[in-house]
């Protein structure tokens, strides 16, 4: 299926309602087949890294990926099947945390504008700005309206983003209720995932409802049209991966990054 296709059925339009609730979290209809898929996410990302090494030689605009999702949701399962063909020199992945007592003394933005990529540069954020509208809306961790303003200081966050060279792919990895029980389920049963569980994953899956109806308000009115959000089904993780990175790999192709040609010719020089 062509990117553009594909991109059809997880764009949240702008102006429009996300209708979260709606949308399939499994969609078998896109990359039926597993096999074909993960051929697909494989090629998507070889061609992501040659074209990241070209906007890495050209230096003039950016890429940011921004990766939105519940506990489970696969944030850094997708890093590795997308973007693990690229170089380290090029790409930097920023976590976001609980804010540390010197990003808390800054505006909430603070942190995240210090980890925007420079230019040449592929930045992914494993969660992201939307954190304080979503954690912190749910847990009642600042007042209502200080988030209600939020909403549009991030849309003015990423269109100044935007506007200086950066493009923005935002992704919210939508899982089922069943799917994370799942995954919570095999980290307690997996020794060599017991790390990955924090009992604190239950507090929030308690809170279930209240997250999918701030997810839904966050994707309505932050769906615009230099940075608009993608739901990409997570259910099944092979086409997850497989979805994003087409999509990435084809707005890529779309920047066209191209090596930079010397003001000097390379025929006058001579290596002895």
């Amino acid at each position: 299926m062509d990117w553009r296709a594909l991109d059809e059925h997880i764009l949240v339009k702008p102006g429009a309602k996300a209708g979260l609730a709606k949308r399939d979290p499994v969609s078998a209809d896109l990359f039926p087949d597993r096999k074909a898929a993960e051929k697909r996410c494989g090629e998507c990302a070889d061609a992501i890294n040659d074209l990241q090494d070209r906007l890495w030689a050209e230096r003039t605009r950016a890429l940011l990926v921004v990766l939105q999702g519940i506990d489970t949701a696969g944030k850094d399962g997708t890093l590795r099947g997308v973007f693990n063909a690229c170089g380290p020199l090029g790409v930097a992945v920023t976590a976001f945390g609980r804010p540390s007592e010197e990003e808390l003394a800054h505006d909430y933005l603070w942190r995240v504008h210090r980890a925007a990529p420079k230019r040449g540069m592929i930045g992914v954020f494993n969660r992201s700005h939307y954190e304080d509208v979503l954690v912190v809306k749910v847990r009642k961790l600042a007042p209502a309206d200080a988030i209600e303003q939020r909403y549009a200081q991030i849309n003015a966050f990423e269109k100044h983003l935007t506007e200086n060279g950066v493009t923005i792919l935002k992704f919210m990895l939508h899982i089922s209720k069943d799917e994370q029980r799942e995954r919570l389920q095999e980290r307690l049963d997996d020794p060599g995932k017991h790390w990955k569980f924090n009992p604190g994953d239950l507090e929030d899956r308690a809170l279930w409802d209240d997250y999918q109806a701030a997810y839904d308000t966050m994707l309505t009115r932050c769906s615009t049209a230099h940075a608009p959000w993608r739901v990409v089904p997570a259910d099944k993780k092979w086409r997850r991966n497989a979805i994003i990175g087409a999509v990435v790999h084809g707005v890529l192709e779309e920047m066209k990054p191209d090596y930079p040609k010397p003001d000097w010719d390379p025929k006058s020089f001579t290596i002895d």
